[in-house]
Formats: structure tokens, C-alpha cells, sequence
């Protein structure tokens, strides 16, 4: 093999396992967080028995999957039953390979550009990603053989394809403002201008709107309203099944985040500051972590706002949930992108 295609293969499978080990970090930590931002929402404490502040919670509670039994309906179809939620695992995971991370560092004699994959049409392929997800929620729920789990995943496949419509049209703006599909373009047309946030503050609102529903989080969570249907698409899974669903929906809130932050708030941009004289007196490296640093701080802050969300907001009903969709945020999706074709032709000719 050539050399210097090993080295590259050997530096992007390096980087898909950083990238996997932070989102399962992440989203085993999002779950104690969830649960302190809750405990303070509703003047208690939340989890703090196991570990100092509760820190060993989410460790107690995968060792609880772990451990609890397997149990597979007599009459479900096997084989689907155990690929719909590693489906939905996987394609959690795999969001994250075209998000620019960070700028560059140097390794040795070599530098290297954080972004796993960089390809010309990088939303694209997360908008394909985002949108196979819900297979993983609708073979679940038919496997099943579980009429509440069907309804579960029916609800969950008619939401997604929804609000993907908007969430699309709305990024088409974007893309007209940079000119690019490419993240790491966006980002840096970001850093030599506005935020898109300031030049987009109707498609950031529709675009937060529509992730709240493409991650079932409240008050978009009827695919999986435990108080309605049991569970939802995932009422006859345990164990590990189960586990592989719930870290999917938080691997999702922090990819999901990520995204946000990329598009609309610059990512991985420091605010007010000059990154080229910053990385000229600091080094690449240095740089490099920094700019890392204020990504992940960005990130969270929208994790929190999906938590804090959901312990505020109460739970749509569907028929308003499909009204919100299709008659308020489409609509405002496409004067939006008339308003932004206008400007630019108008401006920028």
C-alpha cells in the first residue's frame, strides 16, 4: 500500500475513534446532566449518591443495562428486533464525520485537519444520515409485533419527515449566503464576516424548531411519550437494546448541537478576537485546542437549552404538532428563502 495513503487511512480511523469516544462520553454524562438541570428546575437535588455530586450515575446506570435481562418477544422478528436499534446507534454516530472540529494541527512532520470525511456536500450527507434515522425507530417498533410500539414508530417517522422539510428549505439560505455545502466553508466565511445567526435570525429559529422534532426531545417526544403509549417504538426492548435507543437520542442532542453551533454561531470562532495573530503568538497546537475548547463550550450551551426545554415546555398534541409543521414553519421556511434570494440579487447582484 502507498505510503502515504496508509498514513492517511491510519489518521482517519485515529479520528473516528476520538470522535466515537466523545459522543459516548458526551451522551453518557448528558444523562446526569439532564437530571441535575431537572432536580434544579424542580428545587431538588437530582442524583447524588453514586460518585461526588452523582458524577458515577451514568456509570451505575450502564452497568444496570448491562446486567438486567434480555428479553425478546415470542412472536417478533429476531433479526430486526436486534438491527433497529443498532441502526439507530450507528447512524447516530456516523452524523459527526463531516464537522469541521477544530483548525488544524501538527503531528510529527505531518498536519492534520480534524474533519474525518471533507466532502463537497458535507449537509447533505448529514441531512441523509439524519433522515435514515428514523428507520432504525420504524423497524424497531414493527418488529415489535407490538401494536403500542407501531404507533410509536409511525408517530416518529411522520414527524421527522415533517419538520426535515423546513430544516432543509431553511439551510438552502445558508448555502446561498457561503456559497458552500462544505462546513469547514461556512465556518470560515463566518470568521471573515457575521455570524449566520445575525444574518439568519428567522432560519436559526425555524432550524432550533425543527431539531428539537428531528431529536424527539419535548415538546416534540410523542414518538416516545411514555404516558401515552407505554414507551413508545421502544416498549419491548431492555437491557442493552434498550440503552443503544437512549444513547442514540443523546448522541443525536449532541451532534445535533454541534451543528447548530457550526452553522449559525461560527463554530469553532472565537468571538472578537483575531484568529490568525492569535495562532501566530500561541502556535497551531495551541490553537488548535482553544479553538476545540470553544466548539465544545458553544455545544453545550445548546444541550442545556434542549434540557431546559424539555423540563419547561409541556407536550404538543399531535394535530398541533402537525399544524406547527406544515402550516406555520414551511411557509415561514420559504419567505425566508425569498427574503434571502432577494437580498442577495438586490446587493450583491
Amino acid at each position: 500500500m502507498n505510503p502515504d495513503l496508509y498514513s492517511e487511512v491510519m489518521e482517519k480511523l485515529a479520528l473516528s475513534g476520538v470522535l466515537v469516544v466523545l459522543a459516548l462520553v458526551v451522551a453518557m454524562y448528558s444523562t446526569w446532566a439532564e437530571r441535575k438541570v431537572a432536580g434544579y428546575i424542580q428545587d431538588r437535588r437530582g442524583p447524588d449518591r453514586a460518585g461526588w455530586g452523582g458524577l458515577l450515575q451514568p456509570l451505575a446506570d450502564g452497568g444496570k443495562l448491562f446486567f438486567k435481562e434480555e428479553i425478546t418477544p415470542a412472536h417478533s422478528e429476531k433479526f430486526l428486533f436486534i438491527l433497529g436499534p443498532t441502526l439507530a446507534m450507528t447512524l447516530a454516530l456516523m452524523t459527526g464525520a463531516v464537522i469541521p472540529w477544530s483548525s488544524e494541527f501538527s503531528w510529527g512532520d505531518s498536519v492534520i485537519n480534524p474533519l474525518i470525511a471533507d466532502v463537497n456536500i458535507g449537509y447533505l450527507y448529514i441531512l441523509g444520515v439524519l433522515s435514515l434515522g428514523v428507520y432504525g425507530m420504524m423497524i424497531g417498533s414493527w418488529a415489535s409485533n407490538n401494536k403500542w410500539s407501531l404507533m410509536g414508530g409511525v408517530r416518529a417517522a411522520s414527524q421527522i419527515i415533517s419538520y426535515e422539510i423546513p430544516l432543509g428549505i431553511t439551510l438552502i439560505a445558508v448555502f446561498m449566503i457561503s456559497g458552500s455545502l462544505k462546513l469547514d466553508v461556512i465556518v470560515a466565511e463566518q470568521m471573515d464576516s457575521y455570524w449566520n445567526v445575525v444574518l439568519q435570525p428567522l432560519g436559526f429559529i425555524i432550524f432550533l424548531v425543527c431539531c428539537f422534532a428531528e431529536t424527539n426531545r419535548t415538546p416534540f417526544d410523542l414518538p416516545e411519550a411514555e404516558n401515552e403509549l407505554i414507551g413508545g417504538y421502544h416498549s419491548e426492548y431492555s437491557s442493552m437494546k434498550l440503552g443503544f435507543f437512549l444513547f442514540a437520542e443523546y448522541v443525536n442532542v449532541f451532534i445535533t448541537s454541534v451543528i447548530l453551533s457550526t452553522l449559525f454561531f461560527g463554530g469553532y470562532d472565537i468571538p472578537f478576537v483575531n484568529d490568525a495573530n492569535l495562532t501566530e503568538s500561541l502556535g497551531m497546537n495551541a490553537m488548535s485546542i482553544i479553538h476545540f475548547i470553544v466548539l465544545f463550550i458553544k455545544t453545550c450551551f445548546f444541550i442545556f437549552l434542549f434540557m431546559w426545554v424539555r423540563w419547561t415546555i409541556p407536550r404538543f398534541r399531535y394535530d398541533q404538532l402537525m399544524d406547527l409543521g406544515w402550516k406555520r414553519l414551511l411557509p415561514l421556511a420559504l419567505v425566508n428563502l425569498l427574503i434571502t434570494g432577494f437580498v442577495i440579487l438586490y446587493f450583491f447582484n
